[in-house]
């Protein structure tokens, strides 16, 4: 039985949170939209576009009320993401992976034929050569971004000669149009410290001011300045570099950003709208009891899930296997029993969203609507 099967009836229904089966995913729409009006101001407010990552969110719906709050379009990190949300009406998309593989590439030269504004990052000359052939094949062209390695070794052009040599590349294709550059320094976005996180961003930024002034000297100055994060957002904007913030886990929040210091006076300017609700399934001891909602529920590459809701704040959440979690603490046993709800934190947002089909949103304890993940599972 599906979500809407499940849940469809008690949409509207006061209280009807509380009625959910479990676990599942729930998103609070008014924490949401506050924190999306939040980003957007900050952007506009130091004069900077807002192109937020879709990869945390996977959903049309969210991504319609970023784009409504302001956004100049959204990046993905693949093209099948960026195929979902084009095929819902959204513009403006920036796919931020380099696409290199042959049926990617056609993918790609055949949804830039029908996705307005669609740019595309490159880190090599190679690929670029055969995607422009692939868009002469199509009869359609392409705005492209080079990707900069920032010294994570995952991805992007490993200097600024290379940066040099790419724009050339592009610059011979009449298919393509080079609109700037990425840059997205991913180590550093959860350093919790704000002060090491700064010193850290300053010293890449000022490399990336090497690659800026490189392709400017050869005749190829960077329109576009696209990157920045949820956890360098405040600090990017200082320093003044970027044009645009590719910001994502803003809209959702989850336990990594929480735990850093985001803007440098120790008080989180965006609160965790997602979460996911549980219930104890057992409670058959003092210390410990067992919750439905375990490695199949919960990311776990970011540590444990926090308890919100329903136990003390200071309970230790442990995972015990695929289906189950433990919730421990001082005489948990006597004060929860089996069926008793629990709302937690994720650890890490994005690859939790990807677990679920459907956001359960929220206002309060009531059920508004379900909203399905569009782009789930899309990682090619």
């Amino acid at each position: 039985m599906d979500d809407m099967e499940l849940h469809g009836p008690l949409i509207n229904q006061q209280g009807s949170r509380a009625a959910l089966n479990t676990p599942v995913l729930v998103l609070d729409l008014d924490i949401l939209d506050r924190n999306i009006d939040a980003m957007a101001a900050l952007a506009a407010a130091h004069g900077v576009s807002l192109r937020p990552h879709a990869k945390t969110h996977k959903s049309v719906d969210i991504a319609r009320r970023q784009r409504a709050a302001g956004a100049v379009g959204l990046c993905c990190a693949k093209i099948g993401e960026a195929e979902v949300l084009a095929d819902a009406g959204l513009t403006g998309l920036l796919i931020t992976s380099p696409v290199s593989a042959a049926a990617a590439i056609a993918r790609l030269a055949a949804l830039a034929g029908r996705s307005p504004g669609l740019i595309a990052t490159v880190d090599h000359p190679d690929v670029a050569r055969r995607i422009a052939a692939a868009l002469a094949d199509a009869g359609t062209s392409l705005d492209v971004m080079i990707d900069v390695d920032p010294g994570i070794c995952r991805t992007g052009v490993a200097s600024p000669e290379a940066a040099v040599e790419l724009a050339k590349t592009i610059a011979a294709s009449p298919n393509m149009r080079l609109r700037g550059v990425q840059y997205y320094c991913g180590m550093q976005q959860h350093i919790e410290e704000y002060a090491e996180r700064r010193a850290a961003i300053v010293e890449r930024t000022a490399y990336l001011e090497t690659v800026i002034a490189a392709l400017s000297d050869a005749g190829h100055p960077p329109e576009i300045i696209s990157g920045s994060g949820t956890g360098t957002h405040r600090i990017d904007l200082e320093l003044g570099v970027f044009t645009e913030l590719q910001t994502g886990s803003y809209a959702l929040m989850d336990k990594q950003y929480l735990d850093c210091d985001l803007v440098g006076d120790g008080a989180p300017p965006f609160a965790p709208s997602l979460g996911v609700d549980a219930r104890v399934v057992s409670a058959n001891h003092q210390a410990l009891v067992t919750i439905d909602a375990g490695f199949k529920s919960l990311s776990t590459d970011g540590g444990s899930a926090v308890v919100t809701r329903g136990a003390p704040p200071e309970t230790m959440v442990v995972f015990m296997g695929d289906e189950h979690a433990a919730l421990i603490g001082a005489d948990i046993g006597a004060r929860l029993q089996p069926g008793d709800p629990v709302s937690l934190t994720v650890p890490h947002c994005d690859p939790t969203v990807n677990l679920y089909d459907n956001y359960h949103v929220v206002r309060g304890d009531t059920l508004v609507a379900i909203w399905p993940v569009s782009a789930r599972g899309r990682a090619r």
